[in-house]
This record gives C-alpha cells, structure tokens and sequence, in this order.
C-alpha cells in the first residue's frame, strides 16, 4: 500500500473520529480525506509543494 493511500485512510479515520453523521459530517470527512491524500502525496514525494511555500522565491534572491 503507498503512502498517498495510507494518508487517504488516516485522513478518513480521523473524520469518523471527530465527527457525527449528516451531510456537515460528511463534508467535513472528504475534507480530510483529501487533506490526508495530499499529504501521502507529499511524503511519498509525489506532489511538491515548495513552489507553494516560497521555496523558489528564495533561490532567486
């Protein structure tokens, strides 16, 4: 299993675990299904997110 899933899953239990029922309910475990999916992606190295953080702002200088 990569990472990018296990991230997934983490993301899922933890909405289960912080949330009770209804669409709020699900709304809020999609969020941090993705929340959990892109930081899988980002440990994994899938995904870079220096771009995002200022990281080539600084290489410039």
């Amino acid at each position: 299993m990569s990472r990018s899933t296990i991230g997934l899953f983490a993301g899922l239990l933890i909405a289960v675990a912080t949330t009770t029922g209804g669409f709020f309910g699900f709304l809020a475990a999609v969020v941090f299904g993705i929340v959990g999916l892109g930081v899988g992606k980002v440990l994994a190295g899938e995904l870079d997110i220096a771009s995002y953080l200022g990281g080539q702002d600084r290489q410039r200088r």
